[in-house]
């Protein structure tokens, strides 16, 4: 599929004895997946609040010592991809803002601007200062601007996640406490967020009303971790406790946790995150992603039985799918593409003859695999196309004789609002061609989706669980303006 990009993973931990900065450290490498354009981390010892953050990898902005320099018993950390404001170190997460006096800058490294931009931030005692990470997107952002406009605020060159933390923060300089700074700003947020906030003494997470982002809870030694995906909890030995519910406010502090449902819950969770986003190894609304996924391989082989002579994935997130399909049809599965795991975000500008490559520098197909073969390959989605033209035809070039294309969703005809970074509907390729308009497009022998139906049922949870909005266009938060971007055909 054509890369998409998600903002973003949120990580939090709360604990007297543990090591938060180096906690966060995994947790965001294990979520790595879910953005690779910039990490930050932000911690408290309850007097003073610190963050770093930069561009690049979770391993390019953090090293051991560091880490090492970080204090405290509350963290909260981000990777984020950019959905809303743009790829920039000002819009990288943990964000800080003063719910008393202003925040001052105490270091600003920059050694080479267009490589490796990085921002330490801390605040003194008496600034009342809150760091916020978001996981999500606000397709209108009109009620927080009104919100801020009204306290002189300036929102010109602020994200999403920016308003909301200086709405939170404008509340409580005018003498509400944290959580209910939050409660008050809660109405104003029109669209997908999963939050961590953090002050000097809590650990707050919360969710809007339909939980289109995942968020969950773990326990670790005495102490309390909260991360976008259960993948995190393994790595760092947290034993997994629950999930956020939608619409829940969840406090941690030296009382110890406490919660409230701030919104009437209806629960949507993006089934995105079982087709592509979530890692195999993560459970959602208590199934196994991995065997979810294995599942849509398995409903794809009753609604499109081939006749091949191998089945082969694009990895990593059809790999499951291909499975399930293969066994289901007694067919042979091979590994039959190589995937550079070391291409991530890179600051090398390629030049004209490698971009010209695309897909070939990060896709290899393996010769002995496919030649001569019925190639039937699996991806996981088709978004604009051009990925999957590319594939096929390096696997024709590679000796198959046949290539069938097959894809482990239904065709994605709507662009996301709650943060994916989809492209525009004209730009998505099944908003504009038929199936058999896509199969003439890409070159394949055949080409085939999973049915929306056969998506919904290898997930074994009712459609009402889920948003399905990228490919029903049915969007369950209200997008606002943005639904005059939406058409149907």
């Amino acid at each position: 599929m054509q890369p998409l990009g998600e903002k973003c993973a949120v990580f939090g931990v709360y604990g007297k004895d543990l090591e938060v900065a180096r906690l966060s450290f995994f947790g965001l490498f294990a979520l790595q997946h879910r953005g690779q354009e910039s990490a930050g981390i932000a911690t408290t010892n309850g007097k003073t609040m610190t963050v770093h953050k930069g561009m690049g990898l979770v391993s390019q902005v953090f090293n051991d010592e560091l880490i090492g320099s970080f204090k405290g018993h509350i963290a909260v950390a981000h990777n984020r991809y950019s959905t809303a404001g743009g790829s920039k170190v000002k819009h990288a997460q943990p964000m800080l803002a003063a719910g008393a006096s202003a925040l001052k800058t105490v270091s600003y490294e920059d050694p080479h601007p267009s490589l490796n931009d990085s921002v330490s931030l801390s605040s003194g005692p008496d600034d009342g200062a809150i760091a916020l990470v978001h996981n999500g997107n606000l397709p209108t952002t009109a009620a927080l601007e009104q919100f801020l406009r009204e306290r002189s605020i300036d929102t010109a060159e602020f994200s999403d996640s920016r308003m909301i933390v200086e709405a939170i923060a404008a509340r409580m300089r005018e003498g509400v406490e944290l959580t209910t700074a939050i409660k008050d700003v809660y109405p104003l947020l029109q669209g997908a967020f999963s939050l961590l906030i953090m002050s000097r003494d809590s650990l707050v997470a919360v969710r809007d009303h339909c939980g289109i982002r995942p968020l969950s809870l773990a326990r670790l030694n005495g102490g309390w971790v909260i991360a976008s995906e259960t993948c995190a909890f393994a790595p760092i030995g947290a034993e997994y406790e629950r999930d956020i519910a939608p619409g829940e406010l969840l406090v941690i502090d030296e009382k110890g946790l406490h919660s409230e449902q701030v919104a009437e819950p209806n629960p949507k969770l993006d089934i995105f995150e079982f087709v592509y986003f979530a890692r195999p190894d993560s459970r959602l609304l208590g199934k196994s992603v991995y065997e979810v996924r294995r599942n849509f391989g398995v409903q794809l082989a009753k609604e499109y039985p081939l006749e091949a002579d191998v089945v082969i994935p694009v990895p990593e997130t059809a790999i499951a799918s291909a499975v399930g399909y293969a066994e289901t049809l007694g067919l042979r599965f091979e590994m039959g593409l190589t995937k550079n795991r070391y291409i991530h975000r890179t600051f090398i500008t390629p030049d004209q003859h490698v971009r010209e490559q695309g897909v070939k520098a990060k896709l290899t197909p393996i010769p002995e695999v496919v030649q001569g073969k019925r190639v039937v390959v699996f991806d996981d989605s088709i978004v604009r196309g051009t990925t999957s033209r590319q594939i096929v035809k390096m696997l024709f070039e590679a000796g198959a004789k046949e290539v069938h294309f097959l894809v482990a969703s239904p065709p994605v005809k709507f662009p996301d609002f709650y943060g994916i970074d989809t492209p525009q509907q004209k730009d998505l390729i099944a908003a504009t061609k038929s199936v058999p308009e896509m199969q003439e497009y890409l070159g394949a022998t055949s080409l085939r989706f999973l049915s929306y139906e056969g998506m919904i049922a290898a997930t074994g949870l009712p459609e009402n669980q889920f948003c399905t909005s990228c490919f029903s266009g049915v969007y369950p938060i209200d997008i606002k303006e943005r639904a005059q971007e939406i058409t149907f055909r």
